[in-house]
């Protein structure tokens, strides 16, 4: 029906009906879960990677404040007090020079840590570097690096590091760099398979059509999209790192016999096994534990951060 409205001056108009109404400019927006809300309800929800952030975190703080949770000095020598079982003044015992275990395994994460840490960031320096020029530019490049890198999964790891220990001498820098120089040929290969993939995608060519150069188009494009499993793997990798250097002191390769480490407990207690075993056996659970945390969280942030699975 029709409504004729009729204005001061007596002329009429028509309308169809009241007029719609505005929408209000103070309603509520839908709520949106960003991507990382997302990501980070994944690995919230992964019980597993939970306890590895909590394992990993814990062992950083750990080796942290060493000095302030250390109950004695590491290197202080008590030959009154040599080979004592796990007791109240002793916790974890005393090992055949009189020292405290406890306080050897604290300040044992530090150089776990510093190792573990510092030689897959350096392997994921290299290998990043390497892998990002093979993927991209390909051709000859590609065909030399991967040659090189081939050379380097040639050699063991324990191997390849002992050889450079010799050269270089012992030592936590010597054993990061050997850990690392023999490292960075898998991060290389995983990255360069991603990019390969990744630099197909539209929107690197659109970046190529819109006059982009080769090094903003790997920094700002390529490698953002493609180093979600060069993380991951790096964070499962440092626990074996971890694991590789603490084999190096048990070797006698790793870091002075006198530092309190992991490696050097366990080479230490191992005249005593069956005897007196918790000179090797709390020092050896303290690398299961740190190798399990790291594990657990590479594997939930894999869950996380992968696409498929989301």
């Amino acid at each position: 029906m029709t409504e004729v409205v009729t204005g001061m001056d007596g002329s009429g108009t028509t309308a169809a009906g009241p007029a719609p109404v505005a929408p209000s400019a103070a309603e509520p927006s839908v709520a949106r879960v960003s991507n990382w809300s997302e990501i980070r309800a994944r690995f919230l929800a992964n019980k597993l990677a939970v306890v590895g952030l909590l394992i990993v975190v814990i062992l950083l703080l750990v080796a942290v404040f060493a000095p302030l949770i250390a109950p004695a000095d590491p290197l202080h020598q008590d030959l009154m007090n040599t080979l004592k079982e796990p007791s109240g003044k002793h916790w974890l015992g005393t090992d055949a020079l009189g020292r405290d275990q406890l306080s050897r395994i604290i300040y044992g994460s530090r150089i776990a840590m510093i190792v573990g840490l510092a030689s897959i960031l350096l392997a994921c320096l290299i290998g990043v570097t390497l892998g990002a020029i093979a993927g991209y530019f390909g051709r000859i490049w590609d065909t030399l690096i991967m040659r090189v890198a081939d050379v380097f999964f040639a050699f063991p790891l324990l191997v390849g590091a002992i050889v450079i220990i010799l050269l270089m001498g012992r030592g936590v820098l010597p054993v990061v760099i050997s850990l690392g120089i023999f490292s960075w040929a898998t991060f290389a290969r995983l990255l360069r398979s991603q990019i390969l993939s990744v630099r197909e995608m539209d929107y690197v060519h659109a970046a190529k059509a819109l006059g982009a150069s080769r090094r903003r188009i790997v920094l700002k494009h390529i490698l953002p999209n493609s180093v979600t499993s060069v993380v991951v793997y790096a964070a499962s990798s440092v626990g074996i790192a971890i694991v590789a250097e603490a084999s190096l002191s048990f070797l006698g390769v790793g870091v002075s016999p006198e530092v309190a480490e992991w490696g050097n407990m366990i080479f230490a207690g191992k005249d005593f096994m069956g005897v007196k075993d918790y000179l090797w056996l709390y020092p050896s659970l303290a690398i299961v534990i740190t190798a399990l945390g790291f594990v657990f969280l590479g594997n939930g942030l894999r869950d996380a951060l992968d696409p498929k699975l989301r």
